[in-house]
């Protein structure tokens, strides 16, 4: 298990190179959404939606781990496979089910994050990573 979760997949210059600026930009863009619910952790949970029967409060504590811890974890390459598995999941949620009845347009970000996060996990997180070094 531990081979696949810290194998960082592409290992030639150009692919590793990509692989990092997608890593960097979009685990900051995430971070961006993750930073104000984790601050104002009071102020979201009274209204955040309430996943699967989990208290607003629980399903809000998920998204913050996905959106500020993984995306840590997402810009350093430690673990990227297993990071971006919540970050996957809570772009599932936000595009089928917190934004279904709404216009493409309010869904397209969230199918943004949600392409790019399944490619890093089919990819790895490359040859620039923590995970390129655990691997040595």
């Amino acid at each position: 298990m531990k081979k696949i979760i810290f194998d960082p997949g592409i290992n030639n210059t150009k692919g590793s190179l990509a692989v990092l600026i997608i890593r960097l930009a979009f685990g900051i863009m995430m971070l961006t959404h993750g930073i104000p619910k984790l601050i104002h952790f009071s102020d979201y949970s009274g209204n955040f939606m309430n996943f699967m029967g989990f208290s607003s409060s629980f399903s809000l504590g998920l998204t913050i781990f996905a959106e500020f811890f993984c995306s840590l974890l997402l810009i350093f390459g430690i673990g990227t496979r297993a990071a971006v598995i919540p970050l996957i999941i809570t772009m599932l949620v936000a595009v089928f089910i917190a934004h279904g009845a709404d216009p493409f347009s309010k869904k397209e970000m969230g199918f943004h994050y949600l392409i790019v996060y399944i490619s890093l996990f089919i990819s790895g997180s490359g040859k620039y990573s923590i995970d390129a070094l655990i691997k040595k």
